[in-house]
């Protein structure tokens, strides 16, 4: 069997597993993209012989060996524990279909242990640096400094006023991140009925499919209100069906998650705020939450963590705040 044959054969695998992951496992597109790049890593790192065939290619993968060694490689090279513990989680879930489906003759991920997480979290914001933060995109909503237009930085938006409405936007969707810690890819996926504005909740779709609800305080309440009265009618298309998305492009589209990201990163130079990423927003919300005095369990439903273990990884951020209170308070500290 010649190389374009066993390579039409791998493309067909991972088209069959990606197929799997969507139908069976819910996976999101950035889930699927991660798991199945993967994959595609692990067959760059198998050797020449090992790609002559189907039978070849099956018989490297069901190797434990060739897991380990790949896996070893990656740890030489400097990847961290987390990198680590996703590429063994992406192997696992792949041996386990691969087998079963006659891939391979053994599930070769089944022993294989995750290392013990790193706990690193991203940078966290205090509670005075995200009141700049969320300070600043009002400002720029109000037209008290010059709108950062993220997807057109050369003023290429059209007009004022769709220059505003992105400022809006803007504003909405960092009070919103902050307020509700939902995932960037949550709250770019949700649709106009997914908001309870008489309850200040959204319902939003997570990891596996799972819906959620999160609530979102009255700062971002106003924020919300004054860009889907305001801002969200001056970005849609008249060239396109009525959208069903909150949160618009300037074409009139859904928006995309990495534009917020470029977004936030543009936004907390301006605010002279230490520099993060949707994500580390969401810790933000999640350790000002437990500061606050929620408990675990209530973060852990606000944030859609599926296991409580997620969560705790935020408590020593609330332990040191704890600790400043009792050598403050107590005598005998």
């Amino acid at each position: 069997m010649n190389e374009e044959t066993t390579a039409a054969w791998v493309e067909e695998i991972i088209s069959d597993f990606g197929e799997y992951l969507k139908a069976n496992r819910g996976f999101s597109p950035h889930s699927l993209r991660a798991y199945l790049g993967d994959l595609r890593e692990l067959l760059d790192f198998l050797d020449p012989q090992s790609l002559e065939s189907p039978q070849t290619v099956s018989e490297s993968l069901s190797d434990p060996r060739t897991i380990r060694s790949w896996l070893g490689q990656l740890s030489r090279h400097g990847a961290s524990r987390a990198t680590l513990a996703r590429r063994i989680a992406s192997f696992r879930t792949f041996s386990a279909w691969a087998q079963k489906h006659g891939v391979l003759t053994r599930d070769s991920g089944a022993k294989l242990r995750s290392p013990k997480p790193d706990n690193a979290l991203p940078t966290v914001l205090s509670e005075a640096d995200a009141a700049k933060l969320l300070d600043a995109a009002r400002k720029q909503a109000h037209g008290e400094s010059t709108a950062d237009d993220a997807e057109n930085p050369a003023g290429k938006a059209g007009t004022p006023s769709k220059s505003r409405a992105v400022a809006l936007r803007d504003w909405a969707l960092l009070e919103m991140l902050y307020a509700t810690g939902v995932r960037v890819s949550e709250l770019t996926g949700l649709k106009l009925g997914d908001v309870n504005r008489s309850e200040a909740t959204i319902r939003v779709l997570g990891k596996g499919n799972k819906e959620r609800i999160a609530p979102y305080g009255i700062p971002a309440g106003l924020a919300l209100e004054k860009y889907l009265e305001q801002g969200r009618p001056e970005l849609i298309s008249a060239e396109k069906p009525q959208p069903d998305w909150v949160f618009l492009g300037v074409k009139g589209g859904r928006l995309d998650s990495r534009l917020v990201r470029g977004m936030l990163h543009r936004m907390t130079a301006i605010a002279g705020v230490p520099d993060l990423g949707p994500h580390g927003l969401r810790h933000t919300a999640a350790t000002h939450l437990l500061n606050g005095g929620a408990d675990l369990r209530s973060v852990q439903e606000i944030l859609g963590h599926a296991s409580l273990a997620t969560t705790q990884r935020y408590t020593h951020l609330s332990v040191d705040r704890l600790r400043q209170v009792y050598l403050q308070a107590h005598p005998r500290a």
